[in-house]
C-alpha cells in the first residue's frame, strides 16, 4: 500500500498511517479491521500567531484543512474501492461534534495512536514527533491487508507543563495520558469549550477554536522553528 501512501502525500497530507483497530468494538470501526490515519499540518505562520489565542487566519485555515482532510479521505476511499476492498472514510471531527458532550462518536486521535503517529497529549491532541500538535486528522476505516504501524499507547510529554501552565482557565490538569484512559482524566472538556467559544468569538468567530495549547507544545515549537527558518533562507 505504499502507492497509496504517496498519492497522499503528494496530494498534501503531513502524515499517512495505518492501524489495525481490531481490539475496537466492532460498532466503532464499522466492523471494519483496519484504518488510515491522515493527518494534514497547520500553517506555521499562523500556529506562530496564536500565543495569546485564535485569530480569524486561524479559524480559516481550520475550516481549509477540513475540507482537505476530507477530500484526501475520499481519495483513499476511492483508491481502496477501486482495489475491491471495503471502506469507510469517516470525515473530520468538525462535522459531528456534539455540543454538550464536546465529544464525538469516532475518535480519530485513536487511529492515529494505534498506527504509531503520535500520542496524546496532556490536552487531549495528539502530538507528532514531526508537527506537535500543529496538525488535525481524518480516517478511513477498510478491510485492506495494510502494513500497520507500531502504536503508541503512553505519553512522551514527561515532565513538560507548557500546555497546562498556558491554558487560559485551568482545563489541563496536566495528567500524562496512557492508552485506555477516558478524557477526563486529562482535561475538563466543557472549561475548554467554554473558553475556546469566548477567545472565538473576541475575533468575530462564533465556533470553539483557541490554538494556545498548540502553540506552546515543545514538539510544535520544534515544528515552527524548522519550517520558519528554512522560509526566511529560501527568501
Amino acid at each position: 500500500m505504499e502507492r497509496l501512501r504517496e498519492l497522499l502525500l503528494a496530494r498534501g497530507a503531513a502524515l499517512v498511517g495505518f492501524a489495525d483497530l481490531v481490539e475496537l468494538y466492532p460498532e466503532v470501526r464499522y466492523h471494519l479491521p483496519r484504518g488510515i490515519s491522515i493527518a494534514v499540518a497547520i500553517d506555521p505562520h499562523i500556529i506562530a500567531d496564536i500565543a495569546a489565542g485564535p485569530t480569524r487566519q486561524y479559524y480559516d485555515e481550520y475550516v481549509r484543512v477540513n475540507q482537505q482532510l476530507n477530500d484526501l479521505a475520499a481519495l483513499a476511499a476511492d483508491f481502496l474501492k477501486g482495489l475491491g476492498y471495503r471502506v469507510k472514510p469517516v470525515e473530520s471531527t468538525v462535522a459531528y461534534v456534539d455540543p454538550d458532550t464536546c465529544s464525538a462518536p469516532f475518535q480519530h486521535k485513536t487511529v492515529a495512536t494505534r498506527a504509531g503517529l503520535g500520542w496524546i497529549g496532556k490536552g487531549a491532541l495528539l502530538i507528532t514527533r514531526e508537527y506537535g500538535s500543529a496538525i488535525r486528522l481524518v480516517s478511513v476505516l477498510t478491510d485492506a491487508p495494510l502494513p500497520v504501524g507500531r502504536p503508541m499507547n503512553h505519553s512522551h510529554c514527561g515532565q513538560c507543563h507548557a500546555c497546562v501552565e498556558a491554558c487560559p482557565d485551568g482545563a489541563i490538569k496536566g495528567v500524562n495520558w496512557q492508552v485506555g484512559m477516558f478524557r477526563d482524566e486529562l482535561y475538563d472538556a466543557a472549561i475548554c469549550r467554554e473558553t475556546a467559544l469566548k477567545l472565538a468569538r473576541r475575533v468575530g468567530v462564533n465556533h470553539t477554536v483557541c490554538g494556545i495549547c498548540i502553540n506552546v507544545c515543545p514538539w510544535t515549537r520544534r515544528y515552527l522553528a524548522r519550517t520558519l527558518a528554512s522560509a526566511e533562507t529560501a527568501e
